[in-house]
């Protein structure tokens, strides 16, 4: 029985000490809760700050609405035609320009020399021309040969008469018996030289002929 009573004072003075606890605790919950609500009860008083917003004006009332008037009654354009036929091109040809008039100059008329007081002459042989070459001039060789021929000759005359140089026109076949004509002719020709329109002795010229022939014994 002893035992028995002893437990169940220590079980009751254990209940009772949790209970003391357990109060405590809610006790404690309690004044905290309710300080903390009055602290953010407090808080929010402070911080709120009551601010009032200016009225603002009251705008005047819109006009009232007109009615539109009723836009204009437009015609429709006239129709288009596209396929319109182009203008005809008419080509103007521009004639050119007429040629310049270029003048005729007539050439100068030719100038006439004045008559001659005195009818030109050409030069003349003095003396006989068959004795400007004879058989004695026949050349050796020609004449060895029997070479004959005639030589056309043609001689110019100085003022003086005298023959100046010799040209064979007409060959003979032979050039031995055309260089016996020429030589013969310079040698021994002499001439009435030519006149000109004053009758003044001038530079002339004289044509002949001679001819080869081997002589007869």
């Amino acid at each position: 029985m002893a035992y028995a009573d002893r437990d169940r004072t220590t079980e009751n003075t254990v209940g009772m000490i949790i209970s003391a606890v357990l109060i405590a605790v809610v006790g404690w919950a309690l004044v905290s809760g309710l300080a903390y609500e009055g602290v953010k009860e407090l808080v929010k008083k402070v911080t709120t700050v009551d601010i009032k917003e200016p009225e603002k004006p009251k705008e005047p009332p819109p006009p009232p609405k007109q009615d539109a008037a009723p836009p204009p009654i437009v015609a429709p354009p006239p129709p288009v035609n596209i396929n319109v036929t182009p203008p005809p091109v008419t080509v103007v040809t521009t004639p050119p320009p007429p040629a310049p008039v270029v003048p005729i100059i007539a050439p100068p008329a030719p100038v006439v020399a004045p008559a001659p007081r005195v009818q030109p002459k050409g030069a003349v042989p003095r003396g006989n021309p068959a004795n400007w070459a004879t058989t004695n001039d026949y050349p050796t060789r020609a004449l060895r040969e029997e070479r004959e021929g005639t030589s056309g000759f043609r001689v110019t005359v100085s003022p003086e008469g005298r023959v100046t140089s010799c040209e064979i026109t007409s060959s003979s076949g032979s050039s031995d018996l055309d260089e016996a004509t020429c030589s013969n002719v310079t040698r021994r020709a002499r001439f009435n030289p030519a006149t000109d329109g004053e009758g003044q002795p001038t530079t002339g010229s004289y044509s002949n002929r001679i001819r080869w022939v081997i002589p007869k014994d």
